[in-house]
């Protein structure tokens, strides 16, 4: 490095002056205290920094992460994947859900669960703890459960979680006795589990250094290429990312992954109708994209689509014509292809893949994660949104 001579003659005599000068300058001495009970831990010291400095990793597939393969149930209706309780472990069949917060399950002091379905038994794990705590949920569909409050050990993906509050059910509703999962797995914000003093398993996930970085890449297929899925925690899985990411902030004061959408078009190719600006919570519990009443009708419109009264519309078989339903969220366009606007078949009727269901805000379901990979950071909070492949 050069000085100027200039810069050198003012450093000499501020060197001097403050030699010569009688010394005016305070100190604060502050001790430093050993931790009896610290612990040396080198993988949970590099993942706290991976945490910290996440944003400049060039690399999150596979280090402190597990990964839970989905199965796409009935052409996108559903997407589940095992996980397993207790010690020795008994495999569950859920529902990962980005729009709830309880994990829950059927167990065998259910009265009504389904024949088919797997119910945990607490008196066969040896690692399990029993509580006076109880739990009761209920969902947008009008479908519910309720039971009793356990600790157990969980399994996800690898990742073995210790001492987490399990719910487990010993009443739910006909919605999920005939259904092919065994119970959910909430993975939205702490403040809306219904089991109280229970945290989340992300929130485990995090405090117990068991993952890399607090975030979870969701990956939704569909059903027409090869279906499956896959939920990645601690990281995500860039085999499923097509493009580049849009990182975008969450409102989680009401419990949910909350997002503004800045704009958004619907229509034909001929014609498309702007949708205006609007709030919508990233929920992979839904299938469908839901909207408030007004915005639904005008989609419906849009699309020359017909209400059928209960929420659906009926709409054209043949999409041909239909321009993709697109969003700008972060400055970003996102598509669904026009083929994703048709939700279900029967005979010549189609139902499309939006509906209404008289709340305040949408819900950007599958028909919408199924298009694109997202990734969940719950200490920011914010998204992360990518197209998907």
């Amino acid at each position: 490095m050069k000085l100027s001579a200039s810069i050198l003659a003012v450093l000499a005599v501020t060197t001097f002056a403050t030699v010569d000068a009688a010394p005016t300058e305070r100190t604060l001495q502050i001790p430093i205290e050993a931790n009896p009970h610290f612990v040396r831990n080198v993988t949970v010291a590099i993942q706290k920094t991976r945490g910290k400095f996440f944003k400049y990793l060039q690399s999150v597939e596979s280090f402190g992460a597990g990964s839970v393969p989905l199965v796409d149930y009935n052409n996108d209706v559903e997407y589940f994947g095992v996980v397993k309780v207790g010690t020795p472990p008994q495999s569950l069949k859920l529902d990962f859900d980005t729009g709830s917060s309880d994990l829950w399950f059927a167990s065998t002091s259910c009265t009504n669960c389904g024949p088919s379905q797997t119910k945990f038994n607490p008196s066969k794990s040896s690692t399990y703890k029993s509580s006076t705590g109880t739990w009761s949920i209920s969902y947008g569909d009008h479908s519910s459960a309720s039971g009793s409050v356990g600790y157990d050990t969980v399994n996800l993906g690898g990742l073995s979680i210790k001492n987490q509050g399990i719910e487990l059910a010993t009443v739910e509703a006909a919605a999920f006795q005939s259904s092919p999962i065994d119970g959910l797995f909430g993975l939205a914000f702490n403040k809306i589990t219904t089991a109280k003093g229970v945290k989340t398993p992300m929130n485990n996930l995090i405090s117990q250094g068991l993952i890399s970085s607090p975030v979870f890449g969701v990956y939704l297929g569909k059903q027409s290429v090869n279906g499956g899925g896959e939920y990645f925690f601690g990281g995500y899985n860039l085999a499923h990312v097509d493009g580049p990411f849009t990182t975008v902030p969450i409102d989680n004061s009401r419990g949910f992954w909350s997002i503004s959408i800045d704009d958004g078009s619907a229509g034909s190719l001929d014609s498309t109708t702007d949708l205006g600006s609007f709030d919508g919570i990233l929920d992979t519990g839904t299938t469908l994209m839901i909207f408030t009443n007004d915005m639904a009708a005008t989609v419906a419109q849009a699309y020359g689509a017909q209400d059928n009264g209960d929420g659906s519309y009926t709409i054209n078989c043949d999409t041909s014509n239909f321009a993709p339903i697109t969003f700008t969220i972060g400055g970003t366009q996102f598509s669904i292809p026009a083929e994703d606007l048709i939700y279900d078949r029967q005979g010549s009727q189609c139902i499309a893949g939006f509906g209404y269901s008289d709340i305040p805000f949408a819900i950007l379901g599958d028909v919408f994660l199924k298009n694109h990979y997202v990734v969940f950071n719950q200490e920011v909070p914010n998204a992360m949104i990518a197209p998907s492949k």
